[in-house]
């Protein structure tokens, strides 16, 4: 029997950004998967602070705000349009902490698909890394072997040497 995705990895995934130098989800994009308002969601996070450290969820600053902002375009125009206060960022710890917090049933299983995101962005992190080590090697490794053949790739790229030509007419030239 298939599994049925409450929310799509891949909308998790692109939720999901790098801010110093940690994979987060913020406040605004867990509260619409967890289908509940902002306001109520940084409220139950501010009702347990001590189970927040610092590494597990941070306050953008006005400068990463701002930079958000202009990167995903999500500003409108007018009064009342925008939030007042900077987002909150959740590491994948925080993520973690938030089900201890929130209770409902869907905020139980979005908890265990967002972990899963956070667990498959890994892998695949992973994974790349370990193909640039393997390429690395092979290079290593055959670089003396295939020297000659690059010398003789780039003898053949560069541009033929150029030919002098003369200006006028020099003793014995032929006269038509």
């Amino acid at each position: 029997m298939a599994k049925v995705e409450l929310v799509p990895v891949e909308r998790i995934e692109g939720a999901i950004l790098v801010v110093r130098g940690h994979r987060v989800l913020l406040d605004e994009h867990l509260a619409t998967l967890y289908e509940v308002e902002v306001r109520a969601f940084n409220q139950a996070v501010k009702r347990n602070l001590e189970r927040f450290p610092e590494d597990f969820m941070f306050q953008l600053t006005q400068e990463e705000t701002g930079f958000l902002r202009s990167q995903t375009v999500t500003l409108k125009a007018g009064r009342g349009q925008h939030r007042k206060y900077r987002p909150y960022a959740f590491t994948e710890q925080g993520v973690a902490m938030l089900s201890s917090v929130l209770k409902s049933p869907r905020a139980v299983q979005v908890n265990i698909e967002i972990m899963r995101a956070f667990v498959r962005l890994r892998q695949m992190l992973m994974a790349n890394t370990d193909l640039a080590r393997k390429l690395a090697n092979l290079e290593r490794k055959y670089d003396a072997q295939f020297k000659a053949v690059f010398d003789a790739i780039r003898d053949l790229m560069a541009p033929p040497p150029l030919a002098r030509r003369r200006i006028g007419f020099g003793k014995g030239d032929p006269i038509d």
